[in-house]
């Protein structure tokens, strides 16, 4: 009888659907919380529904044909209804699944851009190669792991998403920090470029807003401000706030091409790295350790 319950419970294990953004779905994008933001609640921010089905309808577009053409198939749900503030992946055999929450969608910090990368880094946990989360049987999982996520959504995915906008005639409308600006110029050449490094850098400002209020932070997350952590070796887990916004800061001024794919396995390729002379727009020290 014990052996019985014993290969039973090994079997469900094995055939369960792996989650991210942590393998048994207790967290999502943001760590687990108890903040619910009902339909109808008023807010000084977020976005509204038809915004929130939009960046989701334009997203699928995108990516549907690259997951099919790759053998799977795309599947984001929409729990508008559902006040939960967070985000997950997760992979039932050939379906790759992103739970989008409407919750999230209306907290105050929230911006269209900031929604899109959320949507973004769900993808990326599918789609943004190494370095990956650690397995519980050794090894590595299916899923891309938090910080590499994060630079996913605004060095590939952000940007595939905006490229067909009028972004010159977007930013104007954005109070975009005078720091950012230059870092976009030093990177990127032409006015449309700048402007999408611009917005992926809004759009991380958003989402450390996020970061900020859950945890209750008083110290502003800024550009200006990089973390000074530097890990011995790479943290599979959600970075700190300020460590995040500085890994979608770089996702934005990397100037490699956003449709040159990450690798699955090695972590150099499709984005900048040190060892091509790249300070800024690599990931950050505060979570990625590299290998040479």
């Amino acid at each position: 009888m014990r052996k019985g319950i014993l290969v039973t419970l090994l079997v469900s294990l094995l055939s369960a659907p792996t989650f991210a953004c942590d393998i048994d779905g207790k967290t999502g994008i943001v760590e687990e919380n108890n903040l619910y933001i009902p339909v109808g609640q008023k807010s000084n921010g977020g976005i509204t529904k038809e915004e929130f089905d939009d960046v989701i309808d334009r997203i699928e577009e995108i990516y549907a044909p690259i997951i099919e053409a790759k053998g799977k198939k795309l599947r984001i749900v929409r729990n508008w209804d559902d006040g939960t503030v967070n985000a997950y992946a997760r992979q039932l055999g050939n379906t790759w699944e992103v739970q989008m929450f409407g919750g999230l969608a209306r907290h105050e910090t929230i911006t269209r851009d900031g929604f899109a990368t959320v949507v973004c880094h769900e993808l990326g946990h599918h789609l943004g190669g190494a370095p990956k989360k650690g397995s519980w049987w050794g090894g590595s999982t299916w899923a891309s792991n938090e910080g590499q996520a994060d630079y996913f959504g605004t060095m590939k995915c952000l940007r595939k998403f905006s490229e067909k906008d009028n972004n010159i005639a977007i930013v104007k409308n954005l109070d975009v920090p005078a720091y950012a600006t230059k870092k976009c110029q030093e990177f990127h050449k032409s006015e449309e470029d700048i402007a999408m490094c611009e917005r992926g850098a809004m759009a991380g400002m958003s989402l450390a807003g996020l970061f900020r209020a859950l945890r209750n932070l008083d110290k502003e997350l800024d550009f200006t401000t990089p973390s000074t952590k530097v890990v011995s070796k790479t943290d599979h887990n959600h970075p700190q706030p300020q460590c995040r916004l500085d890994t979608y800061f770089a996702g934005a001024l990397c100037d490699k091409d956003h449709y040159s794919d990450f690798d699955q396995d090695n972590a150099t390729i499709g984005v900048c790295n040190r060892s091509e002379g790249y300070d800024l727009g690599v990931r950050p020290l505060c979570w990625y350790k590299p290998a040479n």
